[in-house]
């Protein structure tokens, strides 16, 4: 699998980190984990095939989060190369749907009907979708930030990668994450005092230290912290693993990575 970050960062205008969005391709599919603000364009500028996207994974509806759904659907609706009609599955907690209706009442009527199927999944905080050719699983796993965020693992041909979405310290997300190829990790605030609804540096080692990733990436990092220098908080923190600050247009191969 390959993994894009198309958005590292956070709402804070910054235009080498924009908001939450997250690409993983694979054999058949072609996954956006969120879409934030920015991400539409962002998909340009990286050089990514947008219109051939299959899924899209939502942790959580807050706007950084979510900012570019309508967005996208829009250009599905008015920009395609070519007709289209193969279906695009949106996967999120509960209440996806009712994000989804609420877009459409807003926005209008192409949010849920761009010229093509529109599949709205909702699925269960710990709970666990496959595709219906077997390609693709995506797992959930609850996190604390809010009462429905959630953390995804993207596993395909034996290969995984994990995204925290925004967690906060769980003790559960451990094993979740455990033996993952890619992690990516939000590190929004510094040490100490912990952050019951982000991870701090100590917090992404810890995490990093029981997942055993083979590439920890670290993303949407608030100020005072510096992104670029995220990544030597957690190894002073006493992580070990390959770890490595996240921006816009990074790109991440699993067949690049180093044996675990």
């Amino acid at each position: 699998m390959k993994v894009t970050v198309l958005g590292a960062g956070t709402l804070i205008p910054n235009d080498a980190h924009r908001s939450a969005a997250h690409l993983v391709e694979g054999s058949g599919f072609s996954v956006l984990m969120d879409c934030g603000s920015g991400t539409v364009h962002g998909l340009d500028r990286h050089g990514v095939a947008w219109h051939e996207l299959t899924h899209v994974a939502i942790t959580h509806f807050h706007t950084d989060h979510v900012g570019d759904v309508a967005a996208l659907l829009w250009a599905f609706k008015h920009g395609l190369p070519a007709p289209r009609t193969r279906p695009l599955c949106v996967l999120g907690p509960p209440g996806l749907a009712g994000l989804m209706e609420g877009l459409a009442a807003t926005f209008g009527a192409f949010v849920l009907d761009p010229g093509f199927p529109v599949e709205v999944v909702e699925v269960a905080r710990r709970g666990r979708w496959e595709s219906p050719e077997g390609r693709l699983a995506v797992s959930t796993h609850p996190t604390v930030h809010t009462d429905h965020s959630v953390a995804f693992r993207i596993e395909s041909e034996g290969r995984a990668v994990g995204y925290t979405g925004d967690a906060g310290p769980d003790e559960g997300l451990f094993s979740f994450f455990d033996g993952v190829d890619v992690m990516v990790s939000e590190c929004c605030n510094p040490d100490p005092p912990a952050d019951p609804a982000h991870l701090t540096p100590s917090g992404v080692a810890r995490l990093g230290m029981a997942a055993r990733p083979r590439i920890l990436v670290t993303t949407h990092v608030y100020p005072p912290l510096d992104p670029g220098t995220v990544p030597d908080l957690v190894r002073t923190a006493g992580y070990p693993g390959l770890v490595k600050a996240g921006f816009d247009g990074l790109v991440i191969d699993t067949r690049d990575l180093p044996s675990s």
